[in-house]
């Protein structure tokens, strides 16, 4: 998987391309933590588009972010995910736990 950062304003653009899996929980980490911390980081973004596959490691994952982000004040968007993508997270009801635009 790759991982993308870009800042538009005071949003953090996390750009996220291939499997969405336990074997990228460190890289994932990597990219958002430092973001959490960062003066002038008001919100993440985690663009799905490209994401080809997610699994329930993946979503514990957006949870986990989810919880540390928002202990730090700066709520997280999911957006563009593909249709099977969406629907993985419409049955995770994960509409009622993020914006997904």
């Amino acid at each position: 998987m790759d991982i993308n950062v870009t800042m538009a304003g005071s949003v953090a653009k996390l750009h996220m391309k291939g499997r969405f899996d336990f074997n990228v929980h460190r890289s994932f980490k990597d990219a958002y933590d430092p973001l959490l911390h960062q003066n002038g980081v008001g919100s993440l973004e985690i663009d799905l588009g490209e994401v080809e596959y997610l699994d329930s490691s993946a979503l514990g994952m957006l949870l986990l972010v989810r919880e540390r982000a928002e202990a730090q004040g700066k709520p997280v968007v999911l957006s563009h995910p593909n249709p099977t993508v969406a629907q993985i997270l419409e049955i995770a009801n994960f509409r009622k736990l993020f914006t997904i635009i």
